[in-house]
């Protein structure tokens, strides 16, 4: 008996695709960049986030399901080694998880995609504690 296909819907087509993945990323930044409560988290970027928001964009894609848009950029590099350099606390990982929780409101995730999106994003800010 052959069983049925069924169709597995990523977090990437429940988000909305690039140009959700790219709103998000876009209100992230826009957050961590105006906003006080995110300095630190600010801090450890450079001045101009243009590349920043690519690369996360392109990181996300992948990893919620979509293109591998990352691994095809020539500065591609594991997440963890890109993050070794900077203190990441549990006051780091709360603002960025803050600052990620934020953003899902501003670029109006609906309720139920973002409850399925906060545990692996919580998860992924966990990982890349190093402190």
């Amino acid at each position: 008996m052959m069983t049925p296909h069924v169709p597995v819907t990523t977090l990437y087509e429940l988000l909305g695709g690039d140009p959700k993945v790219r709103q998000l990323v876009n209100c992230f930044y826009d957050l961590m960049d105006r906003q006080p409560e995110f300095a630190a988290l600010r801090a450890m970027h450079g001045k101009d986030l243009t590349v920043m928001r690519e690369k996360l964009a392109d990181w996300l894609s992948g990893w919620l399901g979509g293109p591998a848009l990352y691994d095809e950029r020539p500065d591609a590099t594991c997440i963890g080694h890109a993050h070794a350099p900077f203190k990441i606390d549990q006051q780091m990982n709360d603002e960025w998880m803050t600052c990620m929780s934020r953003a899902l409101d501003d670029a109006l995730v609906p309720a139920a995609v973002q409850a399925r999106l906060r545990p692996p994003l919580a998860a992924l800010a966990g990982f890349l504690r190093n402190q």
